[in-house]
């Protein structure tokens, strides 16, 4: 015979621990970034059409990993700006951004600092085309960008840029090349961000003048 068919009640302690966490209210999101950063009306404006359009374009374009609202802001925008604690922008003219990306830093810290030249150097077309969207969109002035490798950049430019950036766009020991005698910027700097477990490459050690540690929500950083 047949056993009878019972119905299992749903485990519901089960269900809770796979729900996902709910997203913090946008409100609240851009009032912690405002009281963090003492952004001015316009650029908190310019921070939100920002975050709008990297959300729209990163459904076709795959421009970043991250999704959501409060990932935006504290990964992207957040962790860019946060340098100012360790670097004055406001003393340098010109900045140049390598692997610019979805334009992380370069662009929060040009939102941050508008007196700063920016140049923005990103080999990958679909990028480009969402930087200069976003320079557009936001008013931006006084940003450049550079559609080639950093390796050509490196030989077939002599701009006067005071500071380099990067979110580990690459590794530190191929941004060590332009410490070579044969580069025209081995006398500058470059700020290089990395998670709180980077270990520098013995081979580029010599070029690290200091390392500075902070805390970005629940991670360490460098």
């Amino acid at each position: 015979l047949a056993k009878p068919l019972v119905k299992k009640k749903p485990n519901f302690l089960a269900m809770a621990r796979h729900k996902e966490p709910r997203a913090m209210p946008a409100e609240t999101v851009w009032k912690k970034f405002s009281e963090e950063f003492k952004p001015s009306e316009k650029q908190l404006e310019q921070f939100k059409i920002y975050a709008e359009m990297l959300t729209e374009w990163n459904k076709t374009r795959n421009l970043t990993a991250l999704e959501g609202l409060s990932a935006t802001v504290n990964q992207h925008f957040k962790d860019s700006i946060e340098i100012r604690s360790f670097f004055d922008f406001s003393k340098v003219k010109t900045v140049a951004d390598v692997g610019a990306g979805a334009g992380f830093p370069g662009l929060p810290i040009k939102i941050m600092f508008p007196h700063l030249r920016m140049i923005l150097i990103e080999v990958s077309y679909k990028r480009q085309e969402f930087l200069s969207a976003v320079i557009d969109e936001l008013g931006l002035e006084n940003v450049e960008i550079v559609g080639v490798d950093w390796r050509t950049y490196l030989r077939k430019t002599s701009e006067d840029i005071e500071v380099f950036v990067t979110k580990a766009a690459m590794d530190e020991l191929e941004l060590a090349r332009m410490f070579r005698s044969t580069s025209m910027y081995r006398s500058k700097e470059i700020i290089y961000w990395a998670s709180g477990e980077w270990k520098c490459n013995p081979l580029a050690e010599p070029f690290i003048r200091r390392v500075e540690k902070y805390r970005l929500g629940r991670k360490n950083r460098k």
